[in-house]
């Protein structure tokens, strides 16, 4: 038997179970924070000058503040959505992968940032208040920039990559596949590269540089592994046996592919004659099954 000493094997007993629960909770405090302390909101986020100046709990304190704070209603919704999405996605990918694709989020973020002060330092940057400088051709850099809206974003564009079919219910009452909703992301994302300038493509690219990474290797699609595939299948089947326990009792079950009349309106249900047995076949497996003899 092969002997496990690569990294990845190494790596993996660190791994952080439900790791979105605790990106909430750090939101969660960060949110009392700035309600309690709106000035505290200057003392968290991540700014490469102060940092170079010694105050290095920025480079963690920027990750407790939330993604919107300007609605609280809006706020939970958000996070309820990402919260499940988020765990979804460590079920499929497995926790190891997706403590990956989170941490290196955050630390793309970090570099993104350092690479705007880079970029700030050679224009002449001038000091406003933290986190904000004024460049010397008059454009304003704001750090706040460099935001975990973008570690959020990339849950949700990760989903709609990987399971694009999965419906959510957008403010609890519409259904639509994330897919749709990644593509929205993505256009708004783009607009707002183009009307924010250098600064915000910075940001956003080294921010998502972990999703692109995937969704490049992927060929434009984030591929499963056969345990990802198998743990998505089975995923899928659990929430079919859910949706058909409450909905009650059904009638009829291809003996082929599992399907029952609550998978479909369109679907038909024959009895082969053939069959040693009262076997039942959808329209789909009808002619093409091998008989039970």
């Amino acid at each position: 038997m092969k002997k496990r000493n690569n990294l990845r094997w190494k790596l993996e007993r660190y791994a952080i179970p439900n790791l979105t629960l605790y990106l909430i909770i750090g939101y969660g405090i960060g949110y009392l924070m700035l309600l309690l302390a709106p000035a505290a909101y200057y003392y968290m986020m991540l700014d490469p000058f102060l940092v170079l100046k010694g105050q290095i709990w920025r480079l963690v304190t920027w990750v407790l503040i939330p993604p919107d704070t300007s609605n609280l209603f809006f706020v939970l919704i958000m996070l309820y959505l990402y919260y499940s999405l988020g765990n979804l996605l460590e079920r499929i990918w497995g926790t190891y992968k997706y403590n990956l694709y989170i941490f290196s989020g955050i630390l793309f973020s970090i570099l993104g940032a350092f690479v705007l002060w880079g970029y700030s330092a050679l224009a002449g940057a001038q000091y406003l208040m933290p986190g904000v400088y004024l460049l010397a051709n008059g454009q304003i850099v704001n750090f706040g920039q460099v935001s975990t809206y973008y570690i959020n974003m990339g849950i949700f564009l990760a989903c709609a990559a990987s399971i694009p079919n999965v419906q959510v219910l957008l403010m609890f009452l519409f259904p639509i596949k994330v897919k749709w909703l990644g593509i929205l992301y993505g256009v708004m994302l783009v607009v707002q590269c183009i009307q924010g300038g250098i600064v915000t493509w910075i940001v956003s690219v080294f921010s998502l540089l972990n999703f692109l990474i995937l969704f490049i290797r992927g060929h434009g699609k984030l591929r499963l592994t056969p345990g990802q595939v198998k743990m998505r299948h089975e995923f899928r089947q659990k929430v079919r046996s859910a949706e058909h326990a409450a909905k009650g009792v059904t009638k009829h079950k291809c003996a082929v592919c599992g399907r029952t009349e609550l998978d479909g309106d369109d679907l038909e249900f024959r009895f082969c004659s053939k069959c040693n047995g009262n076997y039942e076949y959808c329209q789909n497996h009808l002619f093409t099954h091998t008989h039970v003899q």
